[in-house]
């Protein structure tokens, strides 16, 4: 299984985006989705927010981990996303959401979407990793902090 790092280019990590809601973001990755990688905007937008409907995906401390399994999809996709502004998005601690880690998978990768999931947990739970998240200011800079930073057991 690959980790976070491994699996996020880039050219998937988009800084201070400016949306007002969770319809905007979901837009906006979908967008983001169909120009980089060929998916269909309308499936990304749909199962992201049909998952959202399930239960919020928002974890607390200004994060989210918006989730979905794409049909017809290849292979996982993620996407972080850092808002300039806070979004409300139903988290537990009812905290609005800046911070947005996207999980894109294939109907069939259960256990490595699983996987997936609880290193991001694990990594977004780490007040300093939040931190220093924050103070990347070009994507390569958020690539390399997932790279680097040790993922808590």
């Amino acid at each position: 299984m690959k980790p976070i790092a491994d699996l996020l280019p880039a050219r998937d990590i988009i800084l201070d985006l400016e949306v007002a809601n969770k319809d905007q973001l979901f837009d906006a990755i979908g967008r983001h989705m169909e120009a980089n990688h060929g998916m269909p905007k309308e499936w990304v937008v749909l199962s992201l927010a049909r998952r959202e409907q399930v239960g919020s995906t928002g974890l607390g401390e200004g994060v989210a981990i918006p989730h979905a399994r794409i049909k017809d999809l290849l292979c996982i996709q993620l996407a972080y996303v850092r808002l300039k502004s806070p979004i409300p998005f139903d988290a537990p601690d009812g905290k609005p959401v800046s911070d947005i880690l996207v999980l894109l998978v294939p109907k069939q990768a259960t256990q490595e979407h699983l996987t997936i999931l609880a290193e991001a947990t694990r990594r977004f739970s780490d007040a300093r990793f939040r931190e220093r998240l924050h103070q990347c200011g070009q994507p390569v800079a958020v690539k390399q902090l997932f790279a680097d930073w040790p993922v808590p057991a």
